[in-house]
């Protein structure tokens, strides 16, 4: 072989590298092919068994077949499948599974009802089911024992007293053996720097420990550095409302997190708000040009009023919404909250405020992503900072996108206290769902209507 050939393979080789490396700094996963490749092997193994070699319309099977495998990878995708997932404890993988492949074949449904032409037979959906639920299931725990493989067992840090330590180290041995226990520290250690010490991969409390001495740190620290966080459940911990339970060394420990909504729930906010958006705008647009013609005559001039407020994260955007206040509102006084009597507001445009019509323009800041339909309401950063000095916990209302509209809105009153606020704000974070956020956005409707 020639040195110019060499070379040529050695530049293929790394350009291939190059490219599998920003496909996976994207979110590409093998997952993603491995369940493609289960997914279909069940479909057509269905298939074959119902009517052999001979199917019927073979392209608009094969195409359905493909489409089904797109659908259920889609939910597969909202529903949280291909997360990362910590790497310490088992997980009971088929239930979740399942559910989510029973939605993603009700879905698979819809799409191709108006066709009349099935991917699968009807009466073989259930088989499907059972094979998809097997097959999803099966390559979680091959993708589970592949991660050990690459990266070595997990690195467990004990916290708790001697005994409590002593106790769970014996049970990981006996039923977790490819953990390995780096280290047993006390509560009250420094438990980033034991972390770090022993260069752990997560931490365990065996102990009864107070949520409040957890969050936000070291919580925060460990999970920003993919440390994963467990809390043992006893009696006490199971009063907080359990969901998600993992069994580690024999034992029952939820995930602690610093964070109420998962990454693939936010991502499927963002879908079902993008896809309300679109159904609503020609009804927005509507509003948008009669609110603005009558400010136009009501306030005059500059009937768009832009300010800065926080957005996720607590990084600042550009707000936008309809003047309904006189142009040197604040010349006096500077930023404050509005009240019901306020003297700032131009007369005829109180109904706007009430109505939450001035509001409309911010369907823009919602379509760039600065802003959800429903979330904590956005406020100005120098009132952020008096509330989180005064209100502890003040800045988790920001871990999405703030909202056009909230739970605060419409349970509480426009003037409501911010401390009670933060409170619908931090209930609506951890009881989310799409079911919730629909709730919402027709209770506001009641509300405008209430308004007029």
């Amino acid at each position: 072989m020639s040195e110019i050939s060499v070379r040529s393979g050695s530049f293929w080789g790394i350009g291939v590298r190059k490219a599998y490396l920003r496909l996976w700094r994207s979110g590409f996963r093998w997952l993603y092919l491995l369940d493609a490749i289960g997914i279909l092997g069940v479909v057509t193994l269905v298939t074959l068994v119902r009517f052999g070699t001979n199917w019927p319309a073979p392209v608009d099977t094969l195409v359905g077949m493909v489409v089904a495998t797109v659908v259920l990878q889609v939910v597969f995708y909202f529903g949280g499948l291909y997360e990362k997932q910590v790497r310490l404890g088992h997980r009971m993988w088929f239930s979740r599974v399942a559910g989510l492949t029973l939605v993603g074949l009700v879905l698979g449904l819809l799409v191709v009802l108006p066709s009349g032409r099935y991917a699968v037979p009807r009466a073989n959906l259930a088989a499907v089911g059972i094979g998809v639920s097997l097959v999803a299931t099966g390559t979680r725990l091959l993708s589970r024992r592949l991660r050990s493989r690459r990266y070595g067992p997990p690195r467990v840090l004990l916290v708790g007293s001697q005994s409590g330590t002593d106790l769970a180290a014996a049970h990981l041995a006996e039923s977790d053996r490819a953990a390995v226990v780096a280290g047993h520290v006390q509560i009250d250690a420094d438990l980033w720097e034991a972390a770090e010490f022993h260069q752990v991969t997560d931490v365990v409390f065996v102990d009864d420990v107070s949520v409040a001495d957890l969050l936000p740190e070291p919580v925060a620290s460990l999970d920003a550095a993919d440390r994963g966080v467990y809390l043992r459940v006893t009696a006490t911990t199971a009063l907080l409302g359990l969901r998600d339970v993992r069994e580690i060394g024999g034992m029952p420990y939820v995930t602690v997190r610093t964070r109420a909504l998962r990454p693939h729930q936010v991502r499927l906010k963002r879908l079902v708000e993008l896809v309300l958006v679109l159904a609503v705008a020609p009804v927005v647009v509507v509003l948008v040009v009669v609110v603005a013609a009558y400010l136009r005559i009501a306030a005059g001039r500059g009937v768009i009023y832009s300010q800065v407020r926080t957005g996720r994260g607590g990084e600042p955007f550009t707000l936008v919404k309809f003047r309904t206040m006189h142009n040197d509102a604040e010349a006096v006084g500077g930023a404050r909250l509005a009240d019901r009597s306020d003297d700032r507001v131009v007369r005829g445009c109180s109904w706007l405020r009430r109505t939450r019509l001035d509001e409309l323009p911010q369907f823009a800041n919602v379509v760039r992503g600065q802003m959800s339909l429903v979330g904590p309401r956005p406020e100005r950063p120098e009132l952020i900072a008096q509330f989180e000095a005064a209100i502890p916990g003040y800045g988790r209302r920001h871990e999405i996108p703030p909202g056009l509209t909230g739970l605060a809105q419409v349970r509480a009153g426009y003037h409501t206290d911010p401390a009670y606020k933060l409170g619908h704000d931090l209930q609506y974070l951890m009881a989310w769902s799409p079911i919730l956020d629909l709730q919402i956005l027709f209770r506001t409707v009641a509300v405008v209507l209430r308004g007029f």
